[in-house]
């Protein structure tokens, strides 16, 4: 089979009704090298930058599963697009959007969602202040 590795993906055809960010990009944790008393965060195994995580909110009312992890690599943590006044989520979308399926430990079908970067939404991904987004 041609396909293989991370498939990408347009943000709307995951995410239909949009998403919103449910806390900040954290580390994320590499659990093979991380002990109880030590943590090691993963680096991304074709660049070797730190990876970091951020929970997000499907704002599809349908939805199955209403969170979603998006992990990004970027050298610094990324940042989220400044929140909309009387919001209590910052609403987000995400660039350069891959999913690799996986077969989970319940021996179920699940995702993995990674990202180039993210930025507020409607912003194009063809526009200048495109160069702006968080190098995520």
């Amino acid at each position: 089979m041609a396909l293989q590795g991370p498939i990408p993906v347009e943000f709307g055809n995951v995410f239909t009704h949009g998403a919103f960010a449910a806390g900040g990009f954290e580390p994320m944790r590499d659990f093979d090298a991380s002990s109880s008393e030590r943590f090691v965060q993963a680096k991304d195994k074709v660049t070797g930058q730190p990876v970091w995580v951020v929970e997000v909110i499907d704002a599809d009312p349908a939805a199955r599963d209403k969170t979603a992890k998006v992990k990004v690599a970027a050298p610094v943590q990324p940042v989220l697009p400044a929140a909309t006044a009387g919001m209590p989520f910052v609403a987000v979308e995400f660039a350069g959007l891959t999913v690799t399926p996986y077969v989970n430990q319940a021996g179920r079908l699940a995702y993995s969602l990674r990202a180039a970067g993210v930025r507020a939404p409607g912003r194009s991904s063809r526009s200048g202040a495109d160069s702006r987004d968080t190098a995520a």
